[in-house]
């Protein structure tokens, strides 16, 4: 049991990587949903090691809503506008895998510097560092990437790496709270497809950055008339 809690764990770290390089949205978007449905095993896989219950309920909505639901919401969003590509990130694809593995180095000598709790994981020496790095390659993505839902697919790689910590760190899962967490996500997709949807109608390209410039583009016109 333990050798395929690993392997799932070694999934995770090589999804994040996979992301990094990954200019296909589609490609993307199956990896946060491969990443979803290891969060809905994970939970079962590790308390049928520990012996103990109550992580089903958890399990279930990871896999329901992360494996099922918010990719179906993403690949909509992505047919709907048009886009299938991250074609000029900010940040090149070379340097965005050695940023991952810098991350995923960092991470685990983070760890080991770090006291774990005394109801972590029998897992956690290798859980915790996953989930930072995962954490921490969701926040690069919201950084290096240029489509509105790319950067989407970076926040539900952030709350990824989140939920994995905390099925790492706790004893029992803190159900509430991740509750609070997957309705926030929930929410943010729906409010990012309708403004990717908006924005596909009215302009050719849908880059987050180029929004900048509508501000000077109105002014000048101002000044013409």
């Amino acid at each position: 049991m333990t050798q395929f809690n690993e392997l799932l764990l070694a999934l995770f770290m090589a999804s994040c990587l996979m992301l990094a390089v990954s200019s296909r949205l589609l490609h993307c978007i199956r990896l946060v949903a491969l990443q979803g449905i290891i969060l809905g095993i994970l939970p079962l896989s590790m308390a049928a090691m520990a012996g103990t219950g109550g992580y089903w309920p958890m399990a279930a909505i990871n896999l329901t809503l992360k494996g099922i639901l918010l990719p179906v919401l993403l690949f909509a969003a992505m047919k709907k506008a048009g886009v299938k590509r991250e074609l000029e990130p900010v940040i090149g694809y070379s340097f965005s895998a050695i940023a991952v593995l810098a991350m995923a180095l960092f991470s685990f000598y983070l760890t080991g510097m770090l006291q774990l709790p005394s109801g972590a994981s029998p897992l956690a020496g290798i859980a915790i560092p996953s989930a930072f790095t995962t954490v921490m390659t969701g926040l690069f993505l919201i950084i290096a990437r240029k489509k509105a839902l790319t950067q989407v697919i970076g926040f539900l790689v952030f709350e990824n790496g989140i939920t994995l910590f905390g099925a790492a760190a706790m004893r029992e899962h803190p159900v509430m709270v991740e509750l609070g967490i997957l309705l926030d996500v929930l929410v943010l997709v729906f409010i990012m497809g309708i403004t990717v949807f908006q924005i596909s109608r009215e302009f050719a390209h849908i880059d987050a950055d180029k929004l900048n410039q509508l501000d000077d583009i109105s002014t000048v016109k101002e000044v013409q008339k």
